[in-house]
């Protein structure tokens, strides 16, 4: 309904226009613009929710009223209306005023007001009633109220908005319901950087209330948004009721805690502490001594601290009286603390972890260790040096100081300067001949290859073309990179820094350290802040903070090392910001500890489920959500046009008894079944052993249900959208006990680092086996496994005639016990 706080500039003052009046075009019955996009174009999502040409974003509005289901998006006043939930119809909406003072506005949720306890409407015509987020212009971010007499097609803004405002940057995303024990309307309310949410109540929706808060809880890997709050019968038994709160996290997901709520007070089901499995312990540090590990360098110091050392943070986490803390000195100091050898006797080696996150990397040379060659440039200047030329936002800038990660010198190249995210241009090197084997360079800053739309690109051009481009890691930390030009020996050639970016889809800038002309390729620094175990003179498993003074437990599996000699080095390597390391609390045991975000219960295990959100007001009590189907880590380069993101398909909730625990399981909406078009897809008894079988099934849009049964296999499950190289691996892991979706190879992969990759979920095997419900569109998956007691949403992007279905299995043999399945009709049709 509103422009999210997280959403990219551009997009954003694009949606306050639509907000402060402009109304949308008119659509056709079936979705479909009178004129407009086809709705066919590559990678348009055939039976999820998409805006025909905009940025789709958290779902917003979300409220029932007279057999329609109203859905808005958060990246305007766009809005769409369903009888069914698989089909929709666009509608013109016209949005309020812009609240006085106020720079954008944010996510929130609507109502009907029946009872017009609000007054903005009438008995016989009673209100829908928006309540918002809006940040003013000093970047608070307050609460208001917008309403509609016309179905949700036109709102007017409350003239006594705000009618919340505690003076907060983070204070966000308000979910409004009514309570009926109490006969007033509530409020479930994000303080996002406390990773707490506040609950209000309000008989008339414009005078409110503080009754309680809740957290911190759960995972708190990033800030909390998007909060919800609803009641579900345990096992359809409308006698046990209990409450559901979720919250999204960060980019990381969404989580949910079950509990009781009595109209002041949420109380978690779940004790509020966490007790690991027992071990038997190497090192806890409670002599205050380190005993017979030994230091080296100066940052452990000369024994465990009782906490934070001078001009640190509060270090918590630890429940005694020492722990292991690298901060003496100061993030600048160095070192490694060593345990003696020991003999591993058990599958896992447990102990807690935090401080930075500097992961250990093999083959790694001492920070400040140049590749052997001749230095090209490294900026430590006051202009580019002699024969560098710059143009558009960069013909008078030079290099910038700064101290970047990794960074050596005092500067560097900066495409932010002068102009920020905005600035655009080139900066190119003078021409030169190329007498090395290698060119390594440092970069970082914004993930926008070269080839792609407005790219922040490094390239190397001979011969008027480019040969060789870089690109950034969306981070500010400068990596080495390296360009093999063997094949260029002798040639002219110049370096371009190209920076086209805007930054309205994030990271609009292209920071550049040292440029060697080198003899090999550039390694690593060696920056780690970690604890590593060492086996025959080898590191073989790794575990780095989260950049917190919060330890929090790991665990290795070391299960095929059983019986080996090894040695914990907890090592500080790094002299930057968050450059120490804690630890504590190392003991060897038969089951794994769980951290914080593994011991949260997840709405959703994938990597592209964000903002879920429920419908109010709906039929006979059912309990309906739907989630932004994206990632912040790439929502703006995602390959599609001229639309961005879509929402996942909506899912009926229920809450079931499973091993003596109360969780949330998931289904689509039974309409999607109205998409099932032509004879049904069958197949049964189907056996791989360490190959691929192919599968009576084909289709850029299906609905598969399968179960299969493990025997020997180490991983077996389906490949889907496979062809030219191409699939999308859906899996169970036997070893680990995890389902999953592998998108590594999914195809179109490229366009940011961080989208390949594998997403798992803890799931117990079924007497052997596993149901996969498996929802194939034309550019995402869902699975829901074993009546959705655990599901997964990603995004893919593969060639439109990569559309096969295979079985396999690895390590072993697996059956395919039964197939059912259909083509889905597109709901554009």
């Amino acid at each position: 309904m509103f422009p999210s706080k997280r959403q990219p500039r551009a997009m954003a003052t694009a949606a306050m226009a639509i907000a402060a009046g402009l109304a949308l075009p008119a659509l056709t019955a079936a979705g479909s613009p009178a004129s407009g996009p086809s709705y066919s174009e590559p990678y348009r999502p055939q039976v999820h929710f998409t805006l025909p040409q905009s940025w789709m974003g958290d779902p917003n509005g979300l409220v029932y009223r007279d057999g329609r289901y109203y859905l808005y998006s958060y990246g305007s006043w766009q809005a769409a209306t369903s009888t069914d939930l698989v089909h929709w119809q666009d509608i013109p909406v016209t949005g309020p005023q812009p609240d006085p003072g106020s720079a954008a506005f944010y996510s929130g949720s609507a109502v009907v007001d029946k009872d017009n306890t609000s007054g903005f409407g009438t008995p016989g015509n009673p209100p829908m009633v928006a309540m918002y987020t809006s940040q003013m212009a000093n970047g608070d971010e307050t609460q208001s109220l917008a309403y509609s007499t016309d179905q949700g097609k036109s709102w007017a803004r409350y003239s006594g908005n705000p009618v919340l405002d505690l003076k907060s940057q983070n204070f966000r995303d308000p979910k409004v319901f009514w309570y009926a024990p109490a006969h007033s309307w509530m409020m479930v309310i994000a303080l996002s950087d406390q990773h707490k949410v506040s609950f209000y109540r309000s008989p008339d929706l414009k005078n409110w209330s503080h009754v309680s808060d809740f957290g911190p809880s759960g995972a708190t890997t990033g800030v909390w948004e998007m909060p919800d709050l609803y009641q579900l019968p345990v096992d359809g038994n409308p006698n046990n009721l209990k409450w559901v709160l979720s919250v999204s996290v960060g980019s990381t997901g969404v989580q949910y805690i079950v509990g009781q709520f009595d109209g002041t007070t949420f109380t978690p089901d779940e004790p509020a502490t966490y007790t690991p499995p027992t071990g038997t312990p190497l090192d806890s540090f409670e002599s205050g001594s380190y005993g017979n590990w030994t230091t080296s360098g100066t940052a452990f110091g000369t024994a465990p601290a009782t906490g934070a050392l001078p001009n640190q943070q509060a270090v918590t986490g630890f429940p005694d009286s020492y722990v292991v803390n690298s901060f003496n000195g100061g993030d600048a100091s160095t070192g490694t603390l060593s345990s003696p050898t020991f003999t591993i006797s058990k599958p896992h080696l447990n102990f807690r972890v935090g401080g930075g996150n500097h992961p250990y990397i093999a083959d790694t040379v001492p920070f400040g260790t140049l590749p052997s060659g001749q230095v090209f440039d490294d900026f430590s200047g006051t202009t580019y040096g002699a024969g560098w030329t710059a143009t558009g936002s960069f013909a008078n800038s030079g290099p910038s100081t700064e101290s970047l990660p990794n960074q050596l010198g005092p500067k560097a190249l900066d495409t932010y300067a002068p102009d920020g995210d905005a600035g655009t241009g080139t900066i190119t090197s003078p021409t030169f001949t190329i007498n090395s084997p290698y060119i390594d360079l440092q970069v970082a800053g914004g993930n926008h290859p070269w080839g792609q739309a407005n790219p922040t690109a490094v390239n190397l051009i001979v011969g008027g073309r480019v040969v060789a481009t870089t690109t950034g890691n969306n981070a500010p930390d400068l990596a080495w990179t390296n360009w093999g030009v063997s094949q260029y020996q002798g040639q002219q050639a110049q370096i371009q820094v190209v920076d086209q970016n805007d930054g309205s889809t994030g990271w609009g800038h292209l920071m550049v350290g040292d440029i060697v002309l080198a003899d090999a390729p550039a390694k690593p620094f060696d920056t780690q802040t970690s604890v590593n175990l060492v086996v025959d003179g080898q590191v073989v498993r790794s575990t780095t903070g989260a950049n917190s003074e919060d330890l929090d437990w790991a665990s290795w599996d070391l299960s095929d090392l059983i019986g080996k000699q090894a040695q914990i080095q907890v090592v500080d390597h790094n002299s930057g910001g968050w450059g120490h390391i804690l630890a504590d609390d190392f003991s060897q045991s038969d089951a794994p500890a769980l951290n914080a975000v593994q011991r949260a219960h997840w709405v959703d295990y994938g990597a592209d489920f964000y903002a879920f959100n429920t419908w109010n007001n709906t039929p006979n009590g059912q309990r309906i959500g739907v989630a932004w189907m994206s990632n912040w880590a790439y929502a703006g380069q995602i390959p599609t046009n001229p639309w961005k993101g879509a929402e996942t398909l909506p899912r009926t909730l229920s809450l079931k008894t499973i091993d003596g625990k109360v969780e949330l399981a998931q289904e689509p909406v039974q309409a999607l079944a109205t998409l099932r078009d032509g004879p049904a897809i069958n197949a049964k008894g189907v056996t791989a052993s360490n190959a691929t079988t192919a599968l009576p099934a084909s289709g850029q849009t299906l609905d598969l249900t399968a179960h299969l049964t493990a025997s020997t296999a180490s991983n077996f499950g389906l490949n889907v959208r496979a062809g030219n190289g191409q699939y999308t691996q859906i899996g169970y892991d036997t070893h680990s006990g995890q389902v999953y979706i592998d998108r590594t190879h999914s195809g179109k992969v490229d366009f940011s680092s961080t989208f390949p990759g594998r997403q798992t979920a803890p799931l117990a095997l079924d007497q052997g086996g596993v149901t996969l419900h498996v929802i194939v569109d034309a550019s995402s998956v869902e699975v829901y496994a074993d009546q959705g007691q655990v599901t997964l949403t990603d995004q893919i992007f593969p060639d439109a005639t990569s559309t096969g279905v295979s079985l396999f299995a690895d390590g072993g043999t697996a059956t395919l016990d039964t197939l059912q399945g259909w083509h889905l009709k597109s709901i554009w049709n």
